[in-house]
Parts: structure tokens; sequence; C-alpha cells
């Protein structure tokens, strides 16, 4: 089954309405990093039941739902997270009933051998009020899937990082068991936690969920630029550029030109860029 442009553009993706506790919150800030000094009483809003805050980069997982990826024609076993991009409207209570609808917003065509595009648009909504919460543009790069309509498409252009040194620097260790507390917020992919899965699939051992890296992201930037006030956030996007291992280290490379924030992410073990072409871009 190959990809038919017309009809993955005309399919239709079921809403879904999905109930969130302040367990789930605290568990996917957990899962992003929060929390890791125990003696850092600025993040216990994060991870703890008084005053709690949710993180804004939760609002790609809140309703998370895959089951329309069969009828797709995508080769999924060869899709790999491409990029993401968030828009907050407003910010995310840390407990409520929201309801998703989704649709393939565009696909492009790489070509025969690299591969196709495919990029999906999601919203959120207060199910209570019908307010629009966030809107998550995800762009899956589906490495199986080029050449099916004869002509190579260009996408667009991702977000230039400034050429100057950073502005700032966040560093953290992830934990080796990280990718299993990310995946019970919804990503249960077993490339994340099943060693013979992850090796089928070309890597020596589970790796880290791109969005969780981009959650770590988005923690640095608010404990750097935001004094941990989610409410500071209006957009958040990152192209996905290498895999991190659960247990390596990450380095949060940071510019800041008036409410915009430029960002990419490193191993510093391996030395390599994992998150590339970060924008964020703040409320005044």
């Amino acid at each position: 089954m190959a990809i038919n442009l017309e009809e993955l553009l005309r399919l239709e993706i079921p809403q879904q309405q999905c109930s969130y506790t302040e367990r789930d919150t605290m568990l996917y800030a957990l899962g992003t990093g929060f929390g890791s000094d125990p003696m850092d009483a600025a993040e216990l809003p994060f991870v703890y039941e008084d005053s709690l805050k949710a993180s804004p980069t939760m609002g790609t997982v809140l309703a998370w739902d895959r089951s329309w990826t069969p009828r797709s024609g995508i080769d999924w076993p060869k899709v790999v997270h491409g990029d993401q991009r968030l828009t907050i409207h407003k910010p995310l209570p840390a407990a409520g009933t929201v309801i998703s609808s989704a649709r393939v917003l565009e696909v492009l065509d790489k070509g025969k051998d690299s591969g196709a595009v495919v990029r999906v648009e999601t919203t959120i909504r207060e199910a209570s009020t019908g307010d629009p919460l966030c809107t998550a543009t995800t762009g899956f790069f589906a490495r199986g899937d080029g050449g099916f309509s004869g002509s190579v498409m260009k996408g667009p252009e991702f977000h230039q990082l400034p050429a100057r040194a950073p502005d700032s620097v966040f560093e953290a260790a992830t934990h080796p068991a990280q990718a299993l507390v990310y995946r019970l917020s919804g990503d249960r992919n077993p490339l994340h936690a099943v060693p013979a899965v992850a090796q089928a699939a070309g890597f020596p051992r589970p790796v880290l969920h791109g969005l969780c890296t981009y959650g770590i992201a988005c923690r640095a930037i608010l404990k750097t630029m935001c004094d941990l006030d989610p409410s500071r956030i209006v957009e958040f996007n990152a192209r996905f550029s290498a895999t991190l291992y659960p247990g390596e280290s990450i380095r949060i490379e940071m510019w800041k030109d008036g409410n915009v924030v430029s960002f990419r992410a490193l191993c510093i073990e391996r030395g390599i860029v994992v998150l590339n072409n970060g924008k964020a871009v703040l409320r005044d």
C-alpha cells in the first residue's frame, strides 16, 4: 500500500475526547526532567500538587492518537519525527477535558530515494468552552514513501540560528529510565522500550523520544528565560536532527533577540546536535 496523495489529504481523522488529571500533568513534567534536583523548590509547581502548573509542551501529548495511521498508506515502521511546531493559544490547565481535531495539512514528496514529509495539524480545545488551547503541527519524515507524485516538492524553510555565541546555556542529564517514564504520557512505541525492537530498527539500544528532548528544551527556556512562568511561551518550534539515548547528557544553547529565543540541543557525550533550528516566541 503506497501513499495516494488525494486520499491522504482527504483522510478523516476522528475527533478525540480526553480527560487528564493532575497526575498526568506531573507525570509529563517528570518525564521531561522537571524535579531532577530534589532541592530545587522553583520546579515544584510542575511536579507537586500545590498550585500545579502544566508545561506548555504537554500540548503535544494530550489526546495522543495514532489509530488512523494504518489507513494512511504510509510505511510507518520507517517513519521518524522530523519537526514539531506548537502554538499556545491559552495556558494549559493542570487538569481538564479536551477535544482534539486533527487533519493532514500537507504532504511533500522529496523524491523516490529521499522519502516524503507528512505534516499533521492537531487543534486541542477545552471541552467545556470550546476555547482553543494549542495547535500542534507534527512533521513526519516517511523515509520509505518518496516518489509517489513524480515530482520533488520543497517544504518551508526552518528557523535559522544566530551566528554569534549563545547568550545562555542549560545543561542536564537524562536518566537511563527516562524513556520508560516519558512513554507513559502517550507514545508507547516499543522503539523506546524494547532492546530487540530498537536493534531491528538499526539502533544499538532504545532511544529517547524526540518529543521528550523537545520538552527538556522547553524546560530549559522556561527556567532560563521565563522565570518558570509557562504563560510566557506562545510558540515553540524545533527540528529533530539526531537521536539521543536515555542516560546521555544534553546541552541547550539559547539566543535571545527581543521576544524570540532561538535554541538548539546537543548530546554532550557525542558532540552532536539532536534538536536544531529551535524558535520560541515569548509573550511580552
